[in-house]
């Protein structure tokens, strides 16, 4: 049996904050297996966006994450949205609980809305292709080169250690190079942009992990500026672009939902 049917006490999973001072309802797309309305909660001009859900921890499963995210994918095709950590829950079963919640940050909350007006987040993924990139590195680096092309035609049992010392020279011309590529992506990139957060790479082949914050007026500039860098050096490597994305990067919002 699950935590939901076994918990049967109720509260309100937070998704987001909008500015938005009406009713608002985005239908049955909630949180978990019910499918609870995820609909507003109003205080002043600002609203949290919840559904109803059991009181539990939500793994952070696939299912569970893409679900959150659906959700915010949906608020944010009309609004502005400061997005809240997943399994948020307010342990309150009814709207006043979260509206003292509202109150009782709306300073910060108003704040954060105002500054992300009219901005989105975009993500942008490099990866160099293996081969073409070690290729380019050995006709560039004419030491590599005048080495590989002495050891070419000789047995690989008797230059061992001279092909080990390509492989030392390659790994750090790899690094050079990843670095090079990086610089010129973000020298592009970043004066179209309001901000702008480096993630870790995972694998050697990864040139650059970042997001972007943008003026939504700015993203067709932003978007040109991409495809001309795939059209340049997209023999080397691949553009993996995403956009729009809720603001995670750069708007890292927890809630204290207990005792207000």
């Amino acid at each position: 049996m699950s935590n939901e049917i076994k918990n049967t006490k109720e509260g309100k999973y937070i998704y987001g904050i909008i500015r938005h001072a009406n009713p608002i309802d985005f239908g049955p797309i909630g949180m978990g297996t019910r499918y609870d309305q995820v609909y507003g909660i109003n205080y002043k001009n600002i609203s949290a966006i919840v559904s109803n859900s059991p009181i539990i921890i939500y793994e952070a499963r696939r299912v569970n994450m893409i679900t959150h995210e659906k959700v915010l994918e949906e608020i944010m095709k009309n609004y502005t949205v400061l997005p809240v950590r997943f399994s948020t829950i307010s342990e309150h079963d009814d709207d006043a609980g979260v509206k003292r919640i509202l109150e009782h940050d709306y300073d910060k909350f108003n704040d954060l809305l105002t500054t992300m007006d009219g901005k989105k987040e975009l993500g942008l993924k490099v990866l160099a292709h293996e081969a073409p990139i070690y290729e380019s590195i050995v006709e560039k680096y004419d030491k590599i080169k005048s080495l590989r092309e002495k050891l070419i035609h000789l047995p690989a049992d008797k230059t061992h250690y001279q092909r080990m010392k390509i492989g030392e020279m390659v790994a750090e011309a790899l690094k050079n190079e990843t670095l090079n590529y990086k610089n010129i992506i973000l020298d592009a990139l970043k004066p179209l942009s309001e901000d702008n957060k480096l993630n870790d790479n995972y694998g050697e082949m990864m040139i650059l992990n970042a997001a972007f914050l943008i003026k939504n007026i700015k993203e067709p500039d932003f978007d040109k500026v991409v495809n001309e860098l795939d059209e340049k050096y997209g023999h080397l490597m691949t553009f993996k672009y995403v956009g729009t994305l809720p603001p995670y990067n750069f708007v890292n919002l927890v809630i204290n939902t207990k005792g207000i």
